[in-house]
């Protein structure tokens, strides 16, 4: 399998704190990469330097052989890069279709100020129709965002992420601050999407992990210490000692 994200020797620091540390990393077609570690471990930042929220000191990163170290984040938006976030960021007061719409509008090169459009568009709500199917949403297809649950939330944005028609997508803790019930929903709507887009998926629930993932990257204080497989990763030493807590007795 080929690889669709390529990073090499990415670096960044604050004054005298170096957060990533040379990291190298691949994300091939198709695959859920999980990348786990730590609070503190540089996870985010590391997501901020290949969405282009952060520029980075050192290293590339190129996304399906064409380098994205000079791009905007809009432009790698184009390039078919898409990231959630830890905490939703939705417009509240307009519905589930709604917000998906102004995505899709967005992707053809539309402002977002245009609600109106969006709405009486026709071929924009079918395709995020299709979207939020695919996020398991479609029975809240017309509930305005604030109503929607927090978990809900999650899936949402999902649903706004894929309308961008990504190649690759970036997933910053999707299951933070959901209960079991939502969890599952969640590891289930990703599930079904395996293999259609590539997924970085950071995340600290580790049911989520062994249940998604295809291979795993550590990351530990800015460095990547493994990867594998699951199974690879599970019955790594200096893993259960530096992250999962698990001292040889």
């Amino acid at each position: 399998m080929t690889s669709l994200l390529e990073v090499r020797g990415l670096a960044k620091r604050f004054g005298g704190l170096v957060v990533t540390d040379d990291v190298d990393l691949d994300v091939r077609d198709g695959e859920v990469h999980a990348l786990i570690g730590p609070n503190g471990a540089g996870k985010t930042t590391l997501i901020n330097q290949l969405c282009g929220e952060l520029p980075s000191d050192r290293g590339t990163i190129r996304l399906a052989d064409g380098l994205l170290n000079p791009l905007s984040v809009g432009q790698r938006v184009r390039r078919g890069l898409a990231r959630t976030f830890q905490i939703a960021q939705l417009l509240a007061d307009d519905t589930v279709l709604d917000n998906v719409a102004l995505a899709v509008q967005a992707r053809h090169g539309h402002s977002f100020r245009f609600l109106a459009d969006a709405r009486r568009d026709v071929v924009v709500r079918e395709a995020a129709r299709r979207y939020i199917a695919d996020a398991g949403l479609t029975s809240r297809l017309d509930v305005p965002v604030a109503d929607l649950s927090h978990g809900e939330q999650k899936q949402l944005e999902v649903a706004v992420a894929l309308a961008t028609n990504p190649r690759l997508l970036l997933l910053d803790e999707p299951m933070a601050g959901l209960g079991h019930g939502e969890s599952r929903q969640m590891v289930d709507a990703l599930g079904a999407l395996k293999g259609r887009l590539a997924m970085l998926l950071v995340e600290h629930d580790m049911d989520a992990v062994f249940a998604l993932a295809d291979r795993i990257s550590v990351l530990f204080y800015g460095r990547i210490i493994a990867t594998g497989t699951p199974d690879e990763i599970r019955d790594n030493a200096e893993v259960r000692t530096a992250y999962l807590g698990e001292g040889d007795s």
